[in-house]
């Protein structure tokens, strides 16, 4: 005893007995273990980031060569009924399951567990993509009828998930004339749930990666958010408008018909690993809507789409149908590529893309030409397009930037003169009982441009000729009095 250390005493005063903790240092061959037991364990999780119950690891006993775990000899009536199977440890064995879908391989060296696809495709998941998919469809036919059978329709559609043979339905086809000719294919409303239940399980995943001068089909980042953040670049680049700088603006020639759907599926599966979730993803990805297809505009609306912008004209492994939630996603994992390429590679301080138009700003217009050239060999090697060039332009920044329908000039933002006319065309034709709804709708568009009075005093001036009233501010339009 250490001689200033004074004796431990019960509550008699007697001398206590000592309570020595006996653990002592594990030896070298069990430390190994317990590292190997960390590691197994930390490993298991499941697909929503919780502990997988099946995986847990229970402490070694026994010798560790033996490779012993508590786990591996209870049963639910008696913990040492079951005999022991030796393992290595820091391992699991699992069966290996392939599931042929046509003529692809779906799910090979991957175990399927019918738990996790439960979970994958439950009735809770189905159920928010047909609350998100309803959000902006709820009045038209389709979703209506849908909604009138929809336990049974939820149920059908889970089950289809669940045993694989989920298909794709019918498409709708028709030809938009603003702001151009283009086709849209719209998917029946069942398949956009499916479209929305694929969104919600994987965009996450896919969007933390995704650089932040990427717009378009993301969360708050739509043509403002991009306007503005291409003009916050140029006031950087520019000092506030005091020094020169120039800008490269390009867009992609018949970007959505030329998607190769092979090289975007290899994409998809870099961060798709989920089997269930990779062939629903497939069968989305690698389907015809021109197999089976209601065709609503006339013949001669139709000839207005250019050839080369048609689907009609794609070969089977080419081109995304415009108008579903799953293509504007696609198109964005496609592009991320690009995105990639031009922060990471070229160093691009300011670079801002809004689908298929992108905007690069230097000091040096050689530097954008050089760049350019750079960008061009990427897009024929890894994702077999090109470069529009009659809309690919390189002039000085402060001519203005005519970008997301915003024109940046210096010291203001103002919305796209050509988008001004046509919103005074169409007012001035629009039936008189549209004008209120539609009125406000363009207040409310104008507003986002930071230099709009001059723009809504046109509107006001035209709403008030049509016998509406408009508030003092000319952000308001009222509903006509008898």
């Amino acid at each position: 005893m250490h001689p200033h250390r004074r004796p431990l005493r019960d509550r008699h005063g007697g001398r206590a007995r000592a309570n020595f903790n006996l653990v002592a240092p594990l030896p070298s061959a069990f430390a190994e273990g317990t590292d190997m037991r960390t590691a197994d364990t930390s490993g298991q999780l499941d697909l929503f980031g919780d502990r997988d119950a099946s995986g847990a690891v229970s402490p070694l006993i026994g010798r560790q060569d033996a490779g012993l775990r508590r786990g591996n000899i209870d049963s639910a009536n008696d913990r040492s009924s079951t005999p022991t199977t030796p393992t290595t440890p820091g391992t699991r064995t699992s069966a290996t399951a392939t599931r042929t879908t046509g003529t692809r391989t779906i799910g090979t060296g991957v175990a399927r567990s019918a738990d996790r696809n439960d979970a994958v495709f439950s009735y809770a998941r189905v159920l928010e993509a047909w609350l998100a998919c309803r959000r902006n469809k709820r009045s038209t036919a389709s979703a209506r009828a849908f909604e009138s059978r929809l336990e049974e329709n939820l149920t059908e559609l889970r089950d289809a998930f669940l045993n694989g043979s989920y298909t794709p339905g019918r498409s709708i086809c028709f030809v938009i004339t603003r702001p151009k000719p283009r086709e849209v294919w719209a998917a029946p409303f069942r398949d956009r749930v499916g479209h929305h239940h694929l969104y919600l399980a994987v965009a996450e995943r896919f969007e933390r990666a995704f650089i932040t001068d990427s717009c378009a089909c993301i969360p708050g980042r739509g043509t403002l958010y991009s306007a503005r953040r291409l003009e916050a670049k140029v006031r950087s680049i520019t000092q506030n408008w005091k020094r020169p700088a120039y800008y490269l603006k390009c867009d992609l020639a018949n970007f959505f018909v030329s998607i190769d759907k092979n090289k975007l599926r290899d994409l998809l599966a870099a961060r798709i690993h989920e089997p269930e979730l990779m062939d629903l993803a497939e069968r989305i990805l690698f389907h015809d809507p021109r197999v089976d297809v209601d065709v609503q505009s006339p013949p001669e609306r139709l000839a207005l789409v250019p050839p080369h912008k048609s689907l009609n004209n794609q070969p089977t492994h080419l081109g995304l149908p415009i108008g579903n939630l799953s293509s504007q996603f696609f198109a964005n994992v496609y592009l991320d590529v690009l995105d990639q390429h031009v922060k990471h590679r070229l160093r691009a301080r300011h670079y801002v893309r809004y689908v298929d138009d992108f905007v690069l700003l230097h000091e040096s217009p050689a530097q954008l030409n050089a760049w350019r050239l750079e960008i061009e060999a990427l897009l024929a090697e890894r994702l077999a397009v090109r470069l529009n060039p009659s809309k690919t332009v390189l002039q000085p920044i402060d001519r203005g930037i005519d970008f997301a329908g915003h024109l940046i000039k210096p010291h203001r933002r103002s919305i796209r003169p050509r988008t001004v006319r046509a919103t005074l065309q169409r007012v001035a034709a629009m039936p008189a009982e549209d004008l209120y709804e539609a009125g406000n709708s363009y207040f409310g568009l104008m507003r986002q441009a930071s230099h709009s009075h001059n723009d809504r005093a046109q509107l006001a001036r035209l709403l008030l000729a049509r016998g509406h009233a408009v508030n003092r501010q000319l952000t308001k339009t009222y509903r006509r009095t008898s």
